[in-house]
């Protein structure tokens, strides 16, 4: 499994990992823009709480990776980035910290960011009561906040070997939401939660669902050219659920449940379509990966020109934080 996370990481740096021809759908829509803004740039504000915590500005580092020793770099580039900038991060999947301790070491962050939002991760194919007491000390062992829990069935028929039976999951996940100590969020990787996800959902205790829409990085993508090295499947590879779609769609169905928009999230536009749009927060990877393994200071630049960029989207349709914002809406294109 280590090397199957450390070639993740290669074919993520250079290889033709995005979607070719889906896109996350938010160029159909545009932020008003507003020349009487009564706003001042400086004092626009872009805190908020997500899952307990408060943060600077509604961004998630999205999860990446974990198990190879690349990862601990990478892992503790972001988290430094994370504390400075007052943002949250997510964790690669912890399934190999269940019997590898060596492989735990690249999760330890907490260290370098006392203070962060930082969610867990674990896979739903593997999630199980009896799992539960590992998947505690999991959490604990990295000093988590809460659970994310990525759905991925197109990503594990694509790996060899991969977790395919998701036979009573739905069961599974509503079980371990009732019962674990930590919140738990619902994510996809990369394809897509749209209404029909959403509508088995409906009840579930969770904390937050993250759509991770197609339109950016396709999961299908990255897992054949690590177990081929080459594209067998184009149709495979291209089938998701646009973000902005599967945004709007779990925003009806599941109303009142905090939502986190990632899959293509590439700018502070992108972002305050998607916040405009219902969700609470956005979340960030793949842009972030080649700057993890230069440097924290890396991150930071790279993620305090998305954060300047929002605050001007906000400035110029003429809200002053996230709440006002939201009440803009968007408009079709």
């Amino acid at each position: 499994m280590e090397t199957r996370k450390r070639r993740h990481i290669d074919v993520c740096l250079d290889g033709p990992v995005e979607y070719q021809t889906v896109t996350t759908g938010l160029e159909r829509y545009r932020l008003p823009y507003h020349a009487l803004t009564q706003t001042s740039l400086s004092r626009v504000q872009l805190g908020t709480e997500f899952l307990g915590k408060r943060l600077s500005a509604p961004l998630l580092i999205g999860a990446m990776t974990g198990g190879a020793e690349l990862s601990g770099t990478i892992n503790r580039n972001l988290a430094a980035a994370a504390h400075r900038l007052g943002v949250g991060m997510m964790l690669g999947s912890q399934r190999i910290m269940f019997d590898n301790e060596v492989a735990a070491q690249s999760f330890a962050v907490r260290d370098i960011a006392p203070d962060a939002l930082l969610i867990g991760n674990v896979g739903l194919a593997q999630l199980s009561e009896p799992a539960l007491p590992a998947l505690e000390r999991a959490l604990d062992h990295v000093g988590a906040d809460a659970l994310a829990v990525h759905t991925n069935p197109l990503q594990e028929a694509m790996q060899r070997d991969g977790d395919t039976d998701f036979t009573g999951s739905i069961e599974r996940l509503h079980a371990v939401a009732a019962t674990l100590r930590h919140p738990v969020m619902l994510k996809e990787v990369g394809h897509g939660i749209g209404a029909a996800a959403a509508a088995d959902l409906v009840g579930c205790p969770l904390a937050a669902v993250d759509v991770a829409g197609a339109g950016g990085t396709s999961w299908a993508r990255v897992e054949q050219l690590v177990r081929y090295g080459e594209i067998r499947s184009v149709t495979l590879a291209e089938w998701g659920i646009p973000t902005a779609q599967a945004l709007l769609e779990v925003s009806h169905t599941l109303p009142g449940v905090a939502l986190v928009a990632s899959g293509g999230i590439r700018s502070g536009m992108d972002a305050a379509k998607a916040l405009a749009m219902g969700a609470d927060v956005v979340a960030v990877a793949r842009p972030l990966l080649a700057p993890a393994i230069e440097s924290a200071d890396a991150v930071v630049a790279w993620l305090q020109r998305f954060i300047d960029e929002l605050r001007v989207c906000l400035h110029g349709c003429g809200a002053a934080d996230l709440a006002a914002l939201r009440r803009v809406g968007v408009q079709p294109a």
